[in-house]
């Protein structure tokens, strides 16, 4: 019995187009890579106000985010590795490194920018103790452009590949409280009194 379901896994496989199954991963890995970014920023502002330090410790809240990044990262990577490996690729090596080389669309540029800031903010992440903190929060929030770069990447691939409906009901759901989280981050502590989300501190 053993031997006719692997006969039939065989059978399947190579029914299969071998593009079908590197398409469906890139597809994957790229939905994984999105709601793990999503998840990284609004983890990162709830570890940087302190909104949620009653739950849990400073240190804990920086584990996860740092968690969440490497995440992000892996699956974004795993996502454009894999154009490499389709039967007839449709990137060069050079054009997932390089941004804005002749012939590439807006979209594969956003996500190409979108990642490269990704990567270049978790390599000076390391950094903190040899740099001014105020250099180094400059560097890290270059994270909010890089996670508005890869939403439109993700926005436009979802265009292009017919799958808007499908696909961006939930990078919506996704992606509103991220940007609520990100607007109230820079919001002066007097209006976020006001509203009513952090308390008055009386001295």
């Amino acid at each position: 019995m053993v031997e006719g379901w692997s006969q039939m896994v065989i059978t399947v496989a190579q029914a299969v187009p071998a593009d079908v199954g590197v398409r469906g991963i890139a597809a994957f890995s790229a939905r994984l890579a999105y709601a793990f970014m999503c998840l990284t920023l609004c983890w990162g502002v709830l570890t940087a106000t302190g909104w949620v330090r009653s739950i849990t410790g400073r240190k804990a809240l920086r584990s996860g985010h740092l968690a969440l990044a490497t995440l992000t990262l892996a699956f974004g990577i795993v996502h454009a590795i894999c154009f490499l490996f389709l039967a007839t690729p449709l990137f060069a090596p050079v054009q997932l490194v390089i941004p804005l080389l002749p012939g590439t669309l807006a979209r594969h540029t956003f996500g190409i920018l979108g990642l490269e800031l990704m990567l270049s903010i978790a390599l000076t992440a390391g950094l903190q103790r040899w740099t001014s903190y105020r250099r180094w929060l400059w560097l890290h929030r270059l994270a909010y452009p890089a996670v508005a770069l890869t939403a439109l990447h993700s926005l436009f691939g979802a265009i292009a590949n017919g799958h808007l409906a499908l696909v961006w009901l939930g990078g919506i759901t996704l992606l509103i409280p991220t940007l609520t989280l990100a607007v109230l981050r820079f919001l002066p502590a007097r209006t976020l009194e006001r509203i009513g989300l952090v308390e008055e501190v009386v001295a």
